[in-house]
């Protein structure tokens, strides 16, 4: 089943990048989001926001009962009536009950991402209701018979030449693809639904506890009309859309509008609080209040921080592989990073296996949560639990459990393969093209030979020129530095011997199991992780230094995570990540850019950030500043921190076709800089950048930063 699964999913993938248009626009909107989301943020402390939000949000998860308790009571006294609905067909059944009770024959509807979960139109459209989506986006996929493609902006993947085709087969006419006159149609065809409507169906953004009382924040009129006109409104809310008290939901109104579309506030921002007059009838307004998983979800101790979402759907907005395939493919019902997660939960973890393998980790997602959830770490555990239930693949386990976890093993065999592979380079250092079915991978990018010796061969060869040094460090290399890029070894050793710092090689060292728990894995990784907590402190180092962001966060994070329980373990991992630093943090630390000031030529320069370097380790105005520093004309490329779509496996054997597609991206914003050299502080991204560059043919240098900085100091 999940071969045939797999096989389906990676069909859906090649449709949609076949579909240039939808790239196009997502990149436009996604381009446009960041400037007016910045400066929507401006003067705002965005980071003080999301704690308190994450605070107000956990307080809730951690004591739901009292709130639910709370709000039924405050909402109930206002003449809500409130339902508790457990499972989407007890949602379901509640509002069709309702609407048979009270003869509903037509029904209008605000946006509701919970009524998209539940399938609440065609639960109603079962017993002969005839429902109506008022929002303009939902209006256009429900005529289109799709679903959204994002949480906020639901057609977002559509142009409006293909709306207006959609329009004048409802009006019969040819409409024209204008904005504003595509907008009239939509009011004029609506306007009479909202009069014939018996009911009203909205979600909410917010409900407030010590009130019992309902907020929308929206940007049409539609929910307003929806939830008033009607003589019955039913709202269905998810029960983490509670919040303790009315500041709390002051301060999510702050940041959801401009976390979502780059808003200082959306047009409209209601409060509901019980039944609202209505004629001379009586008003009735039911809340349904759903858990459909929530619970479950507060339960997982890996997961629960995701019932902390407010729904803003910028996650969506800054993952490239969204804007590369889109809603209909990287979501289920819910979208993107947050999707993943909801989708294991609300809707089973079959339909979120595909998607979890899909992200590629590049932790855009964490950078603007509003509620401060780490996903990226949330969607490496249902990695694992994916594994674990479908396993890995016999190909994986057998290499990292028998080959990874044994050094020597490893090592061994990939000295092998870089006498093997002499057929295919020729002996140089760059692959161009490989044979039969592994072609596709050196069709958009060349590929670097393993080197004839590793750099733990070598390192007895590499000089170090420190009569008294002021430190000791020991260098983590990472496999790519190790086996492939050796040369980056005598670079660090340069630069960090002009800082007075000797450079030791910890033999023992190890993967830094990041592929290992990126494909499930996670017991490979813990054992990785005490291989290499016990090699790098063997000398008591005054410094571990890295060139290798992922490696980097593998020691700072994760194993400390992964030998946190572990009593022998748990405080080495704690000193080990203590002492870690990347090396452009450690050069500027021990004061490199008054080393390099003035030694090198002034090349027009540009930097790429590497996601787990900036997102992960914090670091990326260090690079610039020791390149600025040496004298090279620093440029900043368009969407420096944007992935390059390298990922590890990712690009090779997960998803190679996504990988080009980003790939693209950042190479067409690397030229247009102009700059003659593109750095990095990431073998990967090198690896990846550099490789696309040579397979275009540019002239364009992708280098290091260390290898820069050694080459100034020449």
């Amino acid at each position: 089943m999940s071969k045939e699964r797999t096989r389906q999913y990676k069909q859906r993938i090649d449709r949609a990048l076949a579909t240039p248009r939808l790239q196009e626009a997502l990149h436009r909107f996604a381009d446009a989001y960041v400037v007016s989301r910045e400066n929507a943020f401006a003067g705002l402390d965005f980071e003080a926001l999301r704690t308190a939000i994450a605070a107000s949000k956990d307080e809730v998860r951690d004591n739901s009962a009292r709130y639910l308790a709370d709000f039924t009571r405050n909402a109930e006294a206002a003449g809500a009536r409130v339902h508790l609905a457990r499972t989407a067909a007890e949602a379901n059944a509640y509002i069709a009950d309702l609407a048979r009770a009270r003869g509903v024959k037509s029904v209008v509807k605000s946006k509701s991402m919970a009524s998209e979960e539940i399938h609440l139109n065609a639960a109603l459209n079962q017993i002969g209701v005839k429902t109506v989506e008022t929002d303009l986006g939902e209006w256009i996929i429900q005529l289109a018979g799709q679903r959204p493609s994002h949480m906020v902006m639901p057609a977002i993947h559509m142009f409006r030449d293909e709306v207006a085709e959609l329009f004048s087969k409802v009006t019969g006419r040819q409409e024209p693809a204008d904005i504003p006159h595509l907008v009239q149609v939509a009011r004029e065809q609506l306007r009479q639904a909202y009069l014939d409507a018996d009911m009203g169906v909205s979600g909410a953004n917010i409900a407030v506890a010590e009130t019992g009382e309902l907020v929308l924040l929206t940007n049409e009129g539609n929910a307003r009309l929806t939830t008033t006109l009607p003589k019955i409104h039913v709202a269905l809310v998810g029960i983490e859309k509670l919040v303790p008290t009315l500041e709390d939901a002051h301060r999510i109104i702050k940041v959801l509008p401009r976390n979502a579309t780059g808003q200082a506030i959306t047009s409209y921002v209601s409060w509901i609080r019980g039944a609202v007059p209505c004629g001379e009838a009586e008003k009735e307004l039911h809340i349904v209040l759903l858990d459909n998983g929530r619970s479950a979800l507060a339960e997982s101790p890996h997961c629960r921080d995701a019932l902390r979402c407010i729904k803003c759907g910028a996650c969506a907005n800054v993952c490239p592989v969204y804007q590369t395939v889109g809603g209909h493919v990287f979501g289920h019902i819910y979208i993107s990073a947050i999707g993943i997660i909801l989708t294991a939960f609300f809707h089973g973890l079959d339909k979120a296996a595909e998607l979890v393998r899909a992200c590629i980790g590049c932790r855009a997602c964490v950078a603007v949560c509003p509620s401060k959830i780490d996903l990226e770490s949330i969607i490496l555990s249902l990695r694992e639990t994916v594994g674990e239930e479908e396993g890995i693949g016999a190909g994986k386990a057998l290499v990292f459990k028998k080959v990874l976890r044994n050094r020597r093993l490893f090592h061994t065999l990939i000295r092998t393969a870089s006498l093997l592979q002499k057929p295919i380079t020729g002996g140089e250092r760059t692959i161009r093209h490989l044979p039969l079915f592994f072609s596709g991978l050196t069709s958009w990018r060349t590929l670097p030979a393993i080197a004839d010796k590793p750099l733990r061969d070598r390192w007895k060869e590499i000089p170090q020129k420190v009569e008294k040094p002021r430190y000791r460090a020991a260098f983590f290399a990472g496999c790519l530095n190790d086996f492939v890029y050796p040369e980056l070894g005598r670079d660090l050793v340069k630069v960090l011997n002009r800082l007075g710092v000797e450079v030791l090689f910890p033999q023992e060292q190890n993967c830094c199991g990041v592929p290992a728990l990126y494909s499930g894995d996670r017991e490979t990784a813990v054992e990785l992780a005490r291989q290499n907590v016990a090699a790098m402190l063997e000398g008591n180092p005054d410094f571990v230094v890295t060139t290798c962001p992922t490696c980097t966060l593998a020691l700072q994070r994760d194993f400390v995570d992964h030998l946190r329980d572990n009593p022998v373990w748990a405080q080495k991992a704690e000193r080990l990540s203590a002492i870690t630093l990347d090396v452009a943090r450690l050069v500027e630390k021990l004061g490199g850019g008054e080393l390099l000031k003035g030694l090198g030529d002034p090349v027009k320069t540009t930097y790429h950030d590497s996601c787990h370097l900036k997102r992960g380790a914090g670091v990326w105005k260090e690079p610039r500043a020791l390149l600025a520093a040496s004298g090279r004309e620093v440029v900043e490329m368009a969407h420096s921190d944007r992935c390059c779509g390298f990922g590890g496996s990712y690009s090779f054997t997960s998803h190679p076709a996504i990988a080009k597609r980003i790939l693209a991206d950042k190479l067409r914003d690397i030229e247009q800089t102009g700059a003659a050299c593109v750095a990095m502080d990431c073998p990967g991204c090198l690896m990846q950048i550099r490789g696309g560059l040579e397979k275009q043919g540019t002239a364009v240098r992708a280098a290091h930063t260390v290898e820069l900085l050694a080459e100034t100091l020449d």
